[in-house]
């Protein structure tokens, strides 16, 4: 009920057509039951008296009755269409909205594919049952009732017989509504499945080309196609004992009625006509029957699906804007802290992300963050935008919890560069705006000049060369470039960089940090996997597991921190080794799947002259 409740509630600007498709369907049903009550007359009262006047008024009446139900048909299919597709726009706009709303925390409960199916499948299930089920759900039971009445009306003794074989079929069709019910929920699950794999395979397709996996993805495929393929033929087919038991139903009562009536005739207590038009009426009847039948089969493959939707829509956000009166909509400053902070993705995770944090950034100061994978860095940062909420102790910007911000004001005030780098498609100038809607030209070129966007600018087609889905037709460092270049048009009072020139060169590295560094009064969070990015800045912080193990300056840290001795040494001696050559070829003569300075991997080992 609260499923139907919530279709209902989304009908909007669509309950007038709604109403209205009821009434077309109301009176046109009323109409076409009055049919066979006037065809009885004719033929009880107008052939035996041979009164052709009688008769051929009987038919007007007959044919007026026809032709007002053509029109209130006409009328319902109009109003129905309007319904189903209204309906359809509004549960999708809802929905997509409400997912704008979700926090990350929200999202990671949620396959990219399962949303998709929702918001395309599930929301296409509905609106084929309001569009194939509108009309059967309100003409099945007004032909049931008022049919039933009309018999009633003809003879009470044939009536009995519906009082035998409509408990008998309600009684199947709960029977099979209980077991196809959960069929339909695992149908749709499959097809979450199915999206999946063919999202992911479209994703990814340029390295299944290279890594020739085409066939190992073909099987993937047929697995989750097959799986979809033996669902629906199991839940169609459950679906469908429906159709035999309702027609064995109707020959049933359709003979019973016969031999009955038949005898009534013999005795003289019933007409020709009246037997005529019961068995007029048994035809609706049953079909009408089989019209409810269809339309719980509908709506339980529907109500499956608005489970589904209502989900999505009932989520409640993890993180949560102040009252617009009470939220602060200015960043006073770069200024962060982080008091006795912790943090984890979900709350049944056995372990916190970070732990125990205690950091103070001053404004204006450029900050190096380093550890290794799964240390903590990007969660570290985050926080700071309110991406996620901690788990205990408070995160501070300019001075204020970020949870009395407005979450757009704090938002605009810190620009972060996520390690997954997105772009749209569009022109370059679509996706360079993002940072700043009303950026002039003049301010576009400026930022990409800041993020060295310019050095490739016109081999992509200037700011108005189209990028493709996801930003193809670029490579990996230049959608790094572009990502930053796009931030930085925010001008935000702090400014993060989540690993993100990872793919760019060392020297367009140090080109970029050069005119960050320009950047006056905004505090700079560096995320880096190489010191030579973080090395010149004022403190640097060491991440362990989650927990901070040192801050300093680069040589504090040289100094007296073990992990960054480590990643120096290592990075240092790499360095060293690619500039030098030396030690490559003891390597390269013991490792067979070494890999010659021209990038071909030597054959048995053996070093190339």
């Amino acid at each position: 009920m609260r499923n139907l409740k919530i279709l209902f509630s989304y009908l909007g600007a669509y309950r007038r057509d709604a109403m209205l498709g009821v009434f077309f369907v109301t009176a046109e049903t009323a109409l076409e039951l009055f049919i066979p009550v006037i065809m009885a007359n004719i033929i009880d009262v107008g052939v035996p008296a041979g009164d052709i006047n009688y008769m051929l008024l009987q038919g007007t009446y007959m044919l007026v009755c026809a032709a007002c139900s053509l029109v209130l048909g006409l009328g319902y299919a109009r109003t129905s269409a309007r319904v189903a597709s209204g309906l359809g726009a509004n549960l999708r706009e809802a929905e997509y909205r409400k997912i704008q709303t979700l926090a990350f925390g929200n999202l990671d409960n949620y396959d990219a594919s399962s949303l998709v199916t929702r918001m395309t499948t599930d929301i296409t299930v509905i609106q084929n049952a309001i569009g194939n089920g509108f009309r059967p759900m309100v003409r099945g039971p007004v032909t049931l009732i008022v049919g039933l009445v009309y018999a009633l009306v003809l003879s009470r003794p044939l009536a009995t017989v519906f009082a035998i074989i409509l408990p008998v079929l309600a009684i199947v069709l709960g029977v099979i509504t209980y077991r196809v019910s959960p069929l339909y929920r695992q149908l749709q699950t499959s097809m979450d499945h199915l999206n999946g794999v063919v999202q992911e395979d479209l994703t990814a397709v340029r390295a299944v080309k290279a890594y020739v996996r085409a066939e190992h993805e073909c099987d993937k495929f047929d697995t989750v196609n097959t799986e979809l393929a033996g669902t629906a033929t199991k839940t169609f087919g459950t679906a469908v004992l429906n159709l035999p038991v309702f027609q064995l139903s109707m020959y049933v009562a359709a003979l019973s009625i016969l031999w009955i009536g038949g005898r009534m005739i013999i005795e003289g207590r019933l007409g020709v006509g009246s037997l005529t038009g019961f068995m007029s009426y048994v035809l609706l009847i049953m079909n009408s029957l089989m019209m409810i039948s269809n339309v719980f089969l509908l709506l339980t493959r529907a109500l499956a699906s608005v489970e589904r939707i209502s989900r999505v829509l009932d989520e409640r956000s993890l993180i949560q804007a102040p009252d617009a009166a009470a939220a602060v909509h200015g960043v006073a400053d770069g200024s962060i802290e982080f008091r006795d902070v912790s943090f984890k993705y979900r709350a049944d995770a056995a372990e916190d992300v970070l732990e125990h944090i205690d950091l103070c950034i001053e404004a204006g100061s450029t900050v190096g963050v380093l550890g290794g994978t799964g240390s903590g860095k990007s969660s570290l940062v985050q926080l700071i935008a309110r991406l996620y909420d901690a788990t205990e102790g408070a995160v501070l910007v300019g001075g204020r919890d970020v949870r009395d911000y407005d979450l757009v004001a704090l938002r605009d005030a810190v620009g972060i560069v996520l390690q997954k780098n997105v772009l749209f498609t569009g022109t370059v100038r679509e996706n360079l705006q993002w940072g700043a809607p009303d950026a002039t030209d003049e301010e576009l070129l400026r930022a990409c000049r800041a993020a060295c966007v310019d050095e490739f600018l016109d081999r992509i087609g200037g700011l108005d060369g189209y990028l493709g889905p996801g930003g193809a037709g670029v490579s990996g460092g230049q959608k790094q470039r572009l990502c930053i270049a796009r931030t930085l048009l925010k001008h935000p009072r702090v400014l993060i960089f989540d690993d993100s020139t990872s793919a760019v060169d060392m020297a367009t590295d140090a080109k970029i940090r050069e005119h960050i560094a320009q950047i006056p009064n905004t505090t700079v969070i560096v995320i880096a996997q190489r010191i030579a990015s973080v090395m010149d800045a004022a403190r640097i912080i060491v991440l362990d597991d989650g927990r901070v193990h040192g801050v300093g300056t680069h040589e504090e840290l040289l100094a007296g921190d073990n992990i960054y001795q480590e990643i120096y040494a290592s990075q240092m001696e790499f360095a060293g080794n690619a500039d030098t050559g030396d030690g490559c070829d003891d390597r390269c003569a013991n490792d067979p799947f070494s890999f010659a300075p021209s990038g071909l991997p030597l054959e048995g080992g053996e070093r190339h002259a």
